[in-house]
């Protein structure tokens, strides 16, 4: 195995803290949706938000195209991820996405299953150490600490090298190898980085929309949840109170952590929503980790709305005031008035700003605090789909043939009728309307089935929770597709056929 390797930071940082039988047209399905499912199950691919498609456009000089394919890829690789996890158990060793080629590799160590990895369409990678392993031993760094945090600023595990990276300031040498002596590190294991890391946390800065602490410091939002919203812990300490919105910190955790929550006040309504500083809002439908390699974007008053990759997760850095263990590791640019602010993967929730390096002019390297740990620890429940649960009235999409109602919770997907399809025996036109709830997102398909597959011949996919279209087509076997983008609630759905 290699010994102790040096490698040089590409960017010089700075870091700181089916179906059942037809229905007959004109009856109406029941009130609940049991056969709901993925939209992926039902051949319904992500939808992709325009602005967010621009900013990886812009940030990572990706085509239209090429930004849409990218976040459907890692939308479903997200989900391969976690399950082959499960299936590869202790050999498991970590799963990076290859951005340029839109690939999903899976590492695996001794005795683990490579066909397994084939068969769930990633590719198999051959490692040495086992993620479990990795961990334990930057859990003995975090434990040993570095004695001169500005020449030993961060370290982490790098899953696509399979290694535990150590970055190391100009001089910082032999500290460096201190540490990973004192903490029990296997030296085949480490891969020294150079790197201009001085870390910072962004203290009095907003990221995502401002609130300020004691009237003096400023922070951002990270994310609303039920009663207020999560942000980054070195911000503030239980009893602070905040204004715009105003409320009070009911648990905070920094260093080691680095997480807090807010309790809102009466009057502040928490908003399943991150700015994107554009007039316009991305809606947040959960916070299913994304993979090593995913497209994130970064929510933050100073610099606005930016786009990176995922490098690493559970990187450690270390502060002035501490280390801090658990984060995610990204080249999304930040500055100071950033922190706190929310990391976004597509519409999934994924951490909220700790610290980070460097600026949005020449590039850097910025931390964030999962989100699902600060759940976790706080038992509380996220805020999706734009705030919005107001369901629709029954009466709404009147004047059609046959109507349908049901409930969905945001990311599920439900064929109707009731889990069935339509036969249409004529050419003629079809005319399909869907109400969601209030503040959601849901979307509508007119599938049409061919052989023992079915494909999509229409669809109403705005960022609105009503969808109206018409459609002309031939004799067949049809259904209708309502898709919880985000939000989750009751709907009401329309449809006539020829």
């Amino acid at each position: 195995m290699t010994r102790h390797t040096w490698r040089a930071a590409v960017t010089a940082c700075a870091a700181g803290a089916l179906l059942a039988g037809p229905l007959a047209v004109g009856s109406t399905a029941a009130t609940s949706d049991p056969g709901s499912t993925s939209p992926h199950e039902l051949g319904i691919e992500q939808k992709v938000d325009p602005a967010l498609q621009r900013a990886l456009e812009r940030d990572l000089g990706l085509s239209a195209s090429a930004a849409a394919a990218r976040l459907t890829f890692q939308a479903r690789a997200s989900g391969i991820q976690d399950a082959l996890a499960a299936r590869l158990g202790s050999t498991f060793a970590g799963a990076w996405i290859d951005p340029t080629k839109n690939v999903l590799y899976v590492g695996v160590a001794a005795g683990g299953s490579t066909s397994a990895v084939r068969l769930a369409g990633a590719k198999a990678v051959v490692v040495d150490n086992t993620l479990a392993e990795l961990e334990s031993w930057q859990t003995s760094l975090d434990a040993a600490r570095a004695d001169a945090p500005d020449k030993v600023p961060s370290w982490y595990v790098d899953v696509t090298t399979n290694q535990v990276v150590v970055s190391v300031r100009p001089g910082g040498e032999s500290a460096a190898r201190e540490l990973v002596e004192r903490a029990g590190v296997p030296t085949g294991a480490v891969t020294f980085q150079a790197t201009q890391e001085a870390p910072r946390t962004f203290i009095d800065i907003i990221g995502g929309n401002a609130y300020t602490i004691g009237g003096t410091s400023r922070c951002s939002v990270g994310f609303a949840v039920t009663g207020g919203f999560v942000s980054a812990g070195h911000c503030g300490r239980v009893g602070a109170t905040t204004a715009t919105p105003s409320g009070t910190f009911r648990g905070s955790s920094f260093p080691g952590n680095d997480y807090s929550w807010i309790g809102a006040a009466a009057g502040n309504t928490p908003v399943g929503a991150v700015n994107q500083y554009n007039g316009s809002r991305v809606s947040v439908a959960g916070s299913t980790d994304a993979a090593v390699g995913a497209a994130v974007c970064r929510s933050g008053s100073t610099t606005g709305w930016h786009c990176g990759t995922i490098q690493s997760r559970g990187a450690s850095v270390t502060y002035a005031e501490g280390t801090v263990s658990g984060l995610i590791r990204t080249n999304v640019c930040a500055e100071p008035g950033d922190s706190g602010g929310s990391l976004i993967a597509g519409n999934q929730a994924q951490g909220v700003t700790s610290g980070g390096s460097g600026n949005c002019s020449s590039g850097g390297t910025t931390y964030f605090q999962p989100v699902n740990e600060i759940l976790s620890a706080y038992g509380l429940t996220l805020t999706t789909g734009g705030g919005g649960t107001t369901p629709p009235p029954t009466t709404a999409c009147s004047g059609y043939a046959a109507s349908y109602q049901g409930t969905l919770s945001s990311g599920s997907a439900v064929a109707q009728p009731s889990g069935g399809s339509v036969s249409v025996t004529r050419s003629g036109t079809f005319r399909l309307c869907l109400a969601g709830p209030t503040g959601a997102d849901f979307d509508l398909y007119l599938q049409k089935r061919s052989g023992t597959a079915w494909s999509t011949v229409a669809r109403g996919t705005t960022a609105s929770n009503n969808e109206a279209f018409t459609y002309t087509g031939t004799a067949g076997t049809y259904r209708y597709v309502v898709d919880a983008y985000s939000g989750s609630g009751a709907y009401v759905l329309g449809a006539t056929t020829p």
